[in-house]
């Protein structure tokens, strides 16, 4: 939907699970394996935040999210601990967002495509990116087009998609393209994250994803407060498909830190729903 803008919503507790988890899983996967990687984010975002800047301070949801880790005097777990540093280095003027955590990470012969429809946010991230070679910037829909660019030459991907979820056909727009994307790379990782609003929409995409041929899933929701327990997104979870070695034991370590830091009273789980 073309109204949202992230920058709303940086450095919140979803962030927080999605960032990690991304930065986590990609240097896994570049740590296990020397061939070349396509790294494709479907919903990119401006890629830098400045979360004192009047949107950011508009709801200022980062105070409850980004800021409390950076201030903890407890030792970070695996999962979050390579990333938050870099969170702390950077400061709240310029918190990273997905393709500029994936960018940072990319070696010199992997490439990312991102894609982006919000002409601000276009604007913005392609003038962030628009000097290194190895990536493109479209302003198209992502899940409209991930499948028309697999499989990749790289035969070895890694896919961020993270629609805003703002319009119910969303949900099954990501499940289809998510579908069509595997079929044509069953190998790649597939990061899919989802907000936690109504329940009835977001189990049904899980669950018909769970019933498909899609294997290896590796569910984690990590949720604020109990469903319903106000009106809008109460957590978030992700869906990991073919997670990179090392990534479920550090998630599953690291969710107790995180719940206890961000007082999380929802639902926090993580667990291998398909094998």
């Amino acid at each position: 939907m073309l109204s949202y803008r992230h920058g709303f919503h940086a450095g919140n507790h979803a962030d927080v699970l999605k960032h990690a988890i991304l930065h986590f899983g990609h240097r896994a996967i570049i740590a296990a394996d020397p061939r070349p990687i396509l790294v494709v984010d479907t919903h990119a975002g401006a890629g830098l935040y400045d979360l004192k800047s009047d949107m950011g301070e508009k709801v200022a949801e980062w105070r409850s999210g980004i800021l409390p880790l950076l201030q903890t005097s407890r030792e970070p777990p695996e999962l979050l601990k390579d990333w938050l540093e870099g969170v702390r280095l950077d400061g709240p003027r310029a918190y990273a967002g997905s393709p500029e955590i994936s960018r940072r990470l990319l070696r010199a012969h992997d490439r990312m495509v991102c894609f982006e429809l919000h002409t601000t946010d276009f604007a913005a991230l392609s003038s962030l990116l628009c000097t290194d070679p190895r990536i493109a910037v479209v302003k198209a829909d992502g899940l409209g087009s991930l499948p028309t660019i697999f499989p990749p030459p790289e035969r070895h991907a890694l896919v961020l998609i993270d629609p805003s979820y703002e319009i119910k056909t969303d949900y099954g727009q990501v499940q289809d393209a998510l579908l069509k994307a595997y079929r044509r790379l069953s190998t790649g990782t597939f990061m899919l994250w989802y907000p936690v609003i109504d329940r009835h929409f977001t189990e049904r995409m899980l669950g018909g994803l769970k019933e498909s041929e899609i294997t290896r899933q590796y569910r984690i929701e990590f949720c604020i407060e109990p469903d319903e327990a106000r009106r809008g997104m109460t957590g978030s979870g992700m869906l990991i498909i073919n997670p990179p070695a090392g990534l479920p034991e550090a998630v599953e370590a690291a969710l107790p830190w995180l719940a206890q830091e961000l007082k999380a009273t929802g639902t926090v789980r993580a667990a291998m729903v398909k094998a």
